[in-house]
């Protein structure tokens, strides 16, 4: 899960042949709270709005958005095309790219899932210090 700006907010580790859908929930409770840019009052505790694929447009998931009052912006399948998503999608494939710059992490050479989760929390970490570093003028 990346912000609009392609900063990782969670991951989470799953196997090769469980659906992204599955840990859908989980990912999103997974997200820390959010300073509001004011820095006054409560902190976020969710997002506005989510962009999604395909793949999510699953009922479930549109529930479980529904009842946090997250707005839905899910393609739907055999009706939305992929080129309007395509617009807010790449900075997710951006930042996919960027965590394969990490050779461990583009091909999982490790065989106990915490030490890959390690790794992944890892190149998140440099992605965040990488962007703040840029964004201090160094």
């Amino acid at each position: 899960m990346v912000d609009a700006r392609g900063i990782p907010l969670a991951t989470w580790l799953t196997g090769a042949n469980v659906h992204e859908s599955v840990v859908f929930e989980a990912l999103l409770e997974a997200i820390e709270p959010i300073r509001r840019p004011s820095g006054r009052g409560r902190r976020r505790v969710r997002p506005t709005r989510l962009h999604a694929d395909k793949a999510y447009d699953i009922p479930r998931c549109r529930r479980y958005l529904r009842r946090r009052g997250i707005a839905c912006r899910i393609a739907r399948k055999g009706v939305d095309s992929s080129e309007r998503l395509g617009r807010y999608r790449w900075v997710v494939e951006r930042t996919l790219s960027w965590l394969a710059r990490f050779r461990r992490l583009a091909v999982r050479y490790e065989r106990r899932g915490d030490i890959h989760q390690a790794f992944l929390d890892l190149g998140c970490a440099l992605i965040c210090f990488n962007f703040l570093h840029a964004s201090q003028g160094l």
